[in-house]
């Protein structure tokens, strides 16, 4: 066994320098050679071009196309659990008001809808921050005011067309508009569990009252302001408006103005606004002198004497009885007995 293996070994030695010149020099060199001896892998030759060319480069001003993920990469909802993502959907187109309540009219910056309890807020809201005059002067709302589109217009075309002119004819401009309330999600006059007021619907305004440029304060439910100023706002507001509340409608609206585009069956509109008579200057220290038209006094003393005299009690017989018993006296004791008798006969004389 042992001269048989070391034949083996004698011819391997032999036949070692013929294998090496006839294989290349990478697999006596490389690990190729220890792992498949001789018998080397056999290496498929593919045909190549000699050089490969090279793309082009991008150029600068090509446009990126971000590449589109493939429908069978995205997990179905089955596979995942979840449910798809639904996307969000496009924001609605400007309404006709909207793109009416320019800039040039009116500073209202579009504000997101408000959807709150019971039905409060609403669609389409701005928020007022103020009215831009003809002259391109600014009337400021103070402080902004939350409303809806139709809404914030009226109160725009109202400053323009009405209250702008009637400052005119003051000598000044209107520069600030006293807000007093707007959008607040609550019931008529706060009552709980009234019904919902056009001011939780973002469709109401309260106006206390008017700022002009030269300082001076209009406020609509003062008494000292002129009457006939009050009445002209009274009745540009009633023309405009579906609801006008002030001073005598109730007590809620004794120191500002409502004013809502509330609608109603047959367009019914509502103008509860009593302009008060200014008050007296200085309080009178005197009654008021008596009427003209009052009866004069002597009738009324003339009256207590035109009374029947069954009122007045009888003083003629008292009077006789006095003289009687005056007369008895001056007679003395025997005189009496004689008097029953002569009143006697006077008695059936008269009857």
């Amino acid at each position: 066994m042992v001269t048989a293996v070391a034949a083996l070994l004698a011819l391997g030695a032999l036949a070692e320098p013929a294998a090496a010149a006839r294989r290349p020099a990478t697999w006596s060199q490389g690990p190729w050679g220890d792992l498949f001896g001789e018998r080397g892998p056999k290496l498929r030759r593919a045909a190549l071009p000699p050089s490969v060319p090279l793309p082009r480069p991008r150029p600068a001003d090509a446009p990126v196309v971000e590449p589109e993920e493939p429908a069978a990469a995205k997990p179905a909802p089955a596979e995942t659990g979840k449910p798809a993502e639904q996307a969000a959907p496009a924001p609605p187109p400007p309404s006709a008001c909207r793109l009416a309540l320019t800039e040039e009219i009116a500073i209202a910056p579009s504000i997101p809808d408000i959807h709150g309890v019971g039905g409060c807020g609403g669609e389409d809201l701005v928020r007022l921050e103020a009215v831009v005059l003809p002259d391109k002067r600014r009337v400021a709302v103070k402080p902004a005011a939350i409303l809806r589109c139709p809404m914030a217009s009226a109160i725009a075309d109202w400053i323009r067309t009405d209250m702008a002119p009637l400052a005119v004819s003051l000598g000044s401009v209107i520069s600030d508009l006293d807000n007093f309330d707007s959008f607040e999600c609550r019931g008529r006059n706060r009552v709980v569990g009234a019904q919902l007021s056009e001011h939780g619907r973002a469709n109401a305004l309260d106006v206390r009252g008017l700022k002009l440029a030269n300082g001076q304060s209009i406020s609509l439910t003062d008494r000292t302001v002129s009457r006939g100023l009050r009445e002209s706002v009274l009745h540009s507001a009633c023309a405009r408006f579906m609801t006008v509340l002030g001073p005598g409608s109730d007590w809620y609206h004794e120191d500002h103005i409502h004013l809502d585009l509330m609608e109603r069956r047959n367009n019914y509109k509502i103008c509860q606004w009593n302009v008060w008579d200014p008050l007296p200057q200085i309080a009178p220290l005197l009654p008021a002198e008596r009427p003209d038209e009052a009866p004069p006094r002597e009738v009324a003393a003339k009256s207590d004497a035109a009374k029947p005299d069954e009122a007045k009690p009888d003083t003629s017989r008292s009077d006789s009885a006095k003289s009687d018993a005056a007369k008895s006296d001056r007679a003395g004791p025997g005189a009496a007995a004689n008097t029953p008798a002569t009143k006697k006969r006077r008695h059936d004389r008269r009857f």
